[in-house]
């Protein structure tokens, strides 16, 4: 699907798409993935208002937890993201009179998928998952504090224009590889991906360490277009070993 724009795959009721299951083969060719000073694990939103309980819950979001600490071991590099929206922010339904959540609405950058209030700046929604155990994190990216204007991806906001900074700071550590996981597998997690790809980085999500929020048919539209612009998907098994 490499004509669709990213945002189409989140159009309310556009999508029907069936699972894209693609073998890779040999992911790694001496046994286990490099998780060395040339890679990085990238945490995407394990914060609160993701998991059951908050305000916007993935299903199951809580599961990745335990699982991404574990990956953490393997790592000597991680970045952590946070969603840090404004009161107000545009992405919310309550900001569009008549608009109820998981509707669209169209602004100045394009379709833009409406949600209830979530992870505002400085709430305890907005918090990372107390259960996270990152210790060796070396820097957190607040993405979505522009109140005009969402941001999905780690490494760029919803116009594709403005850059958060982490493709330089990952790149001017000499990082080549990236390994994703986080919430959701279809929104924030996918972007990061495809963007990562964008920026020449090898690029990996592991699968069970996401979860998805799956709005029509949207999960399936994601791995399509992930797999399209050469993103691989593993297991944290693959990594562990």
């Amino acid at each position: 699907m490499p004509s669709l724009e990213r945002r189409t795959f989140l159009r309310h009721g556009a999508l029907g798409l069936a699972a894209s299951a693609v073998p890779f083969g040999p992911l790694f060719a001496a046994g286990k993935p490099d998780t060395g000073a040339k890679a990085a694990l990238i945490v995407v939103d394990v914060q609160n208002c993701f998991v059951p309980g908050g305000t916007l819950p993935v299903g199951k979001g809580d599961e990745v937890v335990p699982i991404i600490n574990k990956l953490a071991g393997s790592f000597e590099n991680i970045v952590v993201t946070q969603d840090w929206h404004t009161p107000g922010h545009a992405s919310f339904a309550s900001s569009h009179p008549g608009k109820k959540p998981f509707e669209t609405t169209k602004l100045s950058y394009g379709q833009q998928v409406l949600w209830p209030d979530h992870c505002v700046q400085g709430t305890d929604d907005a918090a990372l998952h107390k259960d996270l155990k990152l210790p060796t994190a070396q820097l957190i990216v607040r993405k979505g504090y522009h109140k005009a204007m969402d941001s999905y991806s780690a490494f760029e906001e919803a116009d594709h224009k403005s850059a958060t900074g982490l493709g330089g700071y990952l790149k001017q550590r000499g990082i080549r590889t990236v390994y994703i996981t986080g919430l959701a597998t279809d929104f924030c997690v996918a972007w990061t991906a495809m963007d990562a790809r964008k920026l020449g980085f090898e690029t990996y999500v592991i699968e069970d360490a996401t979860r998805a929020i799956d709005l029509n048919g949207s999960l399936a539209a994601a791995w399509k277009q992930m797999t399209s612009k050469g993103v691989k998907r593993i297991q944290s098994a693959d990594v562990l070993g």
